[in-house]
């Protein structure tokens, strides 16, 4: 399975993000993991942001509730983040895995 992240690179502050996570090597239907996505802000460590099942339930980390949705495209083959009332503390690089996936990450930076 390769994962592909990509959306915008600069976002202005209390703007919206979208990034899609193209996933290839195999259907995302008949991989029952979780999809996630994660982020990693300069110099900080990983930080789970949210997860998404084969059935479409999602999961997501109680600090970005009201903020943060995760869906999937089965027939896409695509997961979609999507996250609202940006800060600048949310500039980081952002990605999309699966098991001992990952996509090569995304910087986003917000910033006006």
């Amino acid at each position: 399975v390769q994962l592909q992240e990509s959306g915008p690179g600069l976002v202005k502050p209390s703007q919206t993000l979208s990034l899609t996570c193209t996933v290839s090597g195999g259907p995302i239907s008949t991989n029952y993991g979780y999809y996630n996505w994660v982020r990693q802000p300069p110099g900080k460590g990983l930080e789970w942001m949210g997860a998404v099942d084969n059935s479409g339930r999602t999961d997501c980390s109680p600090s970005l509730k009201g903020r943060f949705t995760i869906s999937r495209d089965n027939a896409k083959n695509t997961v979609y983040l999507q996250m609202n009332s940006l800060k600048p503390e949310d500039t980081a690089v952002y990605y999309c895995n699966v098991d001992a996936a990952w996509g090569q990450g995304i910087l986003v930076t917000v910033s006006s």
